[in-house]
């Protein structure tokens, strides 16, 4: 086996591989052996037909597509593995035939590999930094919520529904007088004036009774899903119950059972607190990507599409994942938000393209500045979370994933690098 590779575009390596007649024909005969169980020839036992049999009645060709793709899997990884320091594969490769005989067989291999980055500048650029206060207005909001939270429910008779009301109903929902999938459901609950429900459906709910049914026209905006963008629909609604929330007064008795604090004041101070260090968190972590932005603007780098779809990937499971925690698979999320897969990728590949060039930046940076973990640094935090579970380091340790450490080390970088890049630049 012979090859030769070379650098292509789109971060891409040409791999040129040929195997003389030597290698093909021993790849043709291990194509016969791995599968003479399946062969059955009137005149011989299955199993048992021999190989010039074989290749008397069907020519040699008959084993060119297995011998090929066996040949691909055994010698692929061996160039990959010897090339290591010069072939960084990101993905699997796209192959492609060049001649194929029987004297030998000679394939292309096109291998998406990690991009060469080349940033402009990383030092002295100026910023302005991002920053969150709490406000009043913040604090009474949270106060909102945790009334909410203690509110009770009542059922109201003596009235129509309207908006801030819960309503229970039943609904069924008809294109040109057929009804369409995921447009009928039973005792649903609904919040008036959530905007849960298209354009114009919560709205005409609004100030119907209990036990009325009514037909309500709506039209599918034109960004739905196939085939309801567009279309005008009615459903046909049945009103079971009106609910509203009763809110708990706010005062000292009421934060002191809620909360534990004891008293209203105290309970704002401490509330304020907590959220102004989420409020720096958040803006620290904003600041941070606001840098990078300002250093991927100043970088070139051709990322391949394969790392692209990988982190769509990512992104596609992360939602999913959450919609698990709310109760809601993946494929109603779709059903409910009028939305595809495709859809939902696609509106997802500007922004994993932007992650994939922001972490490609940070890798670059790590290599240019040589920035490590010690293994000093990487006990200290050890130690930290052992504390925080109430452990010692040498109890924690044993509880840990075999990849924590790991972990560890890469977040203490990518602390390491940040501080640099915040030394280095101009972030006012």
């Amino acid at each position: 086996m012979k090859y030769t590779y070379e650098a292509a575009e789109k971060s891409q390596v040409k791999l040129n591989v040929t195997l003389d007649k030597e290698d093909w024909e021993k790849a043709i005969r291990g194509a016969y052996e791995k599968n003479k169980g399946k062969y059955n020839i009137p005149g011989f036992r299955k199993g048992h037909v021999p190989f010039s049999v074989i290749v008397g009645q069907y020519g040699k060709g008959f084993f060119y597509e297995d011998a090929l793709n066996n040949a691909i899997g055994e010698y692929y990884p061996q160039i990959l593995k010897t090339e290591a320091k010069n072939i960084y594969a990101v993905g699997d490769p796209q192959f492609s035939l060049e001649n194929i005989d029987e004297n030998g067989v000679s394939f292309i291999a096109m291998i998406p590999v990690m991009p060469e980055v080349k940033i402009e500048a990383y030092k002295g650029i100026k910023i302005e930094k991002v920053e969150y206060n709490v406000t009043d207005e913040d604090v009474e909001k949270d106060i909102e919520r945790l009334r909410d939270r203690n509110s009770r429910e009542v059922n109201v008779t003596d009235r129509a529904c309207q908006k801030g009301d819960i309503v229970v109903i039943d609904f069924s929902g008809s294109v040109d007088g057929v009804k369409f999938e995921g447009g009928t459901a039973e005792n649903y609950r609904l919040e008036l004036g959530s905007g849960s429900f298209i354009p114009g459906f919560e709205e005409q709910v609004e100030g119907m009774k209990i036990d009325e049914e009514k037909d309500i026209n709506v039209t599918f905006p034109e960004d739905y899903s196939a085939p309801l963008a567009g279309k005008a629909a009615v459903f046909a609604i049945k009103l079971h119950e009106i609910i509203v929330k009763e809110l708990p007064e706010v005062n000292d008795e009421f934060i002191k059972d809620a909360t534990g604090e004891e008293t209203l004041e105290a309970y704002k101070t401490k509330i304020r607190e907590n959220m102004q260090k989420e409020n720096d968190k958040r803006a620290s972590n904003e600041t941070e990507d606001k840098l990078l932005a300002a250093i991927a603007e100043k970088t070139t780098v051709e990322i391949p599409e394969c790392m692209i779809d990988d982190e769509v990937n990512n992104m596609v499971n992360q939602l999913s994942y959450r919609l698990m925690y709310q109760g809601l698979k993946y494929e109603d999320y779709l059903k409910v938000t009028g939305q595809t897969d495709e859809s939902v990728r696609a509106s997802y590949k500007e922004q994993a393209t932007d992650r994939v060039k922001k972490q490609l930046i940070v890798n670059k940076i790590i290599e240019l500045e040589k920035i490590t973990a010690t293994d000093e640094e990487i006990e200290e935090k050890i130690a930290e979370q052992a504390a925080s579970v109430n452990k010692t380091a040498e109890e924690y340790k044993k509880t840990m994933d075999p990849r924590q450490k790991e972990y560890i080390a890469n977040a203490i970088v990518v602390d390491k690098l940040f501080a640099f890049l915040t030394t280095n630049n101009e972030i006012a």
